[in-house]
């Protein structure tokens, strides 16, 4: 018997002695993964099928005009985001009249017909509500937050500044120097600077070349009619969404649309016409903004993306997350999943970069922004982007591919928590795809993505084609184009 205990004894220090090894190796394979240390060390992919059973229809209604209404309904919400997207931009400008959409934007606030500015902004504010707008390269907003017993209200209010602006002469010249300080000001903001060269240089004698602001002699010269015949050219009801979210009823909001939008213009041209006549052309090239006074230098590398419809859209999106962003005053940095955001923040060559992945109506840009001081090594910088980039060509792995599919996921989720965030899905999908994607489909369209599907798509957009590059700062030691272009392709033997 006493043999019999010495056994069972020895056999349970074996067994202890096992699991201390095991557990040892477990801390050893975590202290040199970044990823694993304290959670599963294999990303799960996510059913949202509990989420989608809660998320209430997109309802939209064509009216005999063209004008479309749209609207997702939240339960015992008590605010609600009404606005109106239009398919014009400064896409549909022409070098003449560049800037005339982002100037419209401004006047829009500046009294009606009915209603002089004081009398806008203290009806807004006596609501307690919000009205704001945009422009972009493609598309204008305007846009209104309230409480839901106001929803008649805002719309009233918005098809006033959209249909009866008063474009009073005086406002008129006081919203040039309120545009042309606007500029002064972008001009001191280095990546809005870039991106505009970006698209100068990557869009060449084509629409999407132009800036949103346009150029100063423009803003100096425009006129009272040139804002007027751009209105009723491009305000048309065909072209314009009415979109609500939150605490509105559909045939609310479609019955206040039809009487409140009932004087807009007809005319059937679309901006897809438009785009068919005037298309974006994309010609690999580059520019650079020389000033060793800066003490940052900041680049942004693109390839010829693709569009909103085009069916490899939903893959870039995933191999933009892939990739990736990072910024030193974030603190992550090595236990990053990005395998390019390790590599700069490892080895200092960055203080931040970000992937981009811009769609447009016929064309897109996608590729990687990044700043750096002027002493860092730019070379290597440039080098890491490009070899990451065309790794997706090559070798893509099944967890880099999961986690970037759960984190666009959620990215996309979490941007329409509010009501504000799905009024504007709502009303650029309707702009964009003719409809309101269910968010079934778009995640099971976004969990269809596998490491072959991103190396296709890689091999379409990235594997051995041009590029566009615009630079600022001290470019001098930033590698030339033809560098940058060889690295769109490995030599394998």
């Amino acid at each position: 018997m006493q043999a019999v205990r010495h056994l069972g004894r020895a056999k349970r220090q074996l067994l202890q002695q096992t699991r201390c090894f095991a557990a040892s190796a477990e801390v050893a394979v975590a202290e040199d993964s970044p990823f694993l240390r304290f959670a599963t060390p294999v990303p799960q992919a996510y059913s949202h099928q509990q989420l989608l059973n809660t998320i209430p229809d997109t309802k939209v209604t064509a009216l005999p005009s063209g004008l479309r209404v749209a609207s997702e309904t939240t339960p015992f919400a008590e605010t609600a985001t009404i606005g109106v997207w239009i398919d014009a931009g400064s896409r549909y400008e022409t070098d003449a009249n560049n800037g005339t959409a982002h100037f419209l934007e401004h006047m829009a606030f500046k009294g009606t017909k009915s209603r002089s500015v004081q009398q806008l902004e203290v009806e807004i504010e006596n609501m307690g509500g919000h009205l704001n707008a945009y422009t972009s390269r493609e598309m204008t907003c305007y846009y209104a937050k309230v409480f839901k017993k106001h929803v008649p209200k805002a719309v009233e209010i918005l098809s006033d500044i959209l249909q009866n602006s008063h474009l009073d002469e005086q406002a008129i010249e006081r919203e040039r120097d309120v545009i042309l300080r606007e500029m002064q000001e972008v001009e001191g903001v280095a990546e809005e600077v870039v991106f505009d060269h970006l698209h100068a240089t990557a869009f060449q004698h084509s629409p999407l070349g132009r800036t949103i602001l346009g150029p100063a002699e423009n803003i100096r010269t425009l006129t009272r009619g040139d804002l007027a015949d751009y209105i009723a050219t491009h305000y048309t009801a065909p072209r314009m969404v009415v979109a609500g979210a939150g605490g509105v009823e559909h045939s609310q909001l479609v019955d206040l649309a039809g009487k409140a939008f009932a004087g807009l213009p007809t005319t059937p041209t679309t901006a897809a016409d438009l785009v068919k006549k005037d298309p974006a052309i994309f010609t690999g090239s580059e520019v650079r903004i020389r000033d060793p006074d800066l003490p940052l230098v900041q680049f942004a590398v693109a390839f010829k993306g693709a569009s909103w419809t085009d069916p490899d859209s939903i893959p870039l999106m995933v191999l933009q997350t892939i990739i990736g962003a990072w910024d030193k005053n974030a603190g992550a940095g090595a236990n990053m999943s990005s395998m390019l955001a390790q590599r700069v923040a490892i080895n200092g060559l960055a203080n931040s970069y970000m992937a981009f992945n811009t769609n447009y109506h016929d064309i897109g840009l996608f590729g990687v922004y990044a700043v750096a001081d002027k002493s860092a090594d730019l070379s290597d910088l440039a080098w890491c982007i490009s070899r990451e980039m065309t790794r997706m060509c090559y070798n893509v792995g099944e967890e880099e591919v999961i986690r970037a599919r759960n984190q666009l996921k959620a990215t996309i989720l979490f941007s329409q928590d509010g009501t504000s965030g799905t009024a504007e899905d709502i009303g650029r999908s309707l702009l964009t795809f003719g409809r309101r994607i269910p968010k079934a489909e778009l995640l099971a369209r976004i969990d269809a993505v596998d490491p072959e599907t991103i190396k296709a798509v890689a091999d379409r957009f990235i594997y051995d084609q041009d590029l566009a590059i615009a630079a600022m700062g001290e470019t001098a030691t930033l590698p030339d184009y033809t560098h940058f272009r060889r690295g769109t392709y490995w030599l394998r033997y």
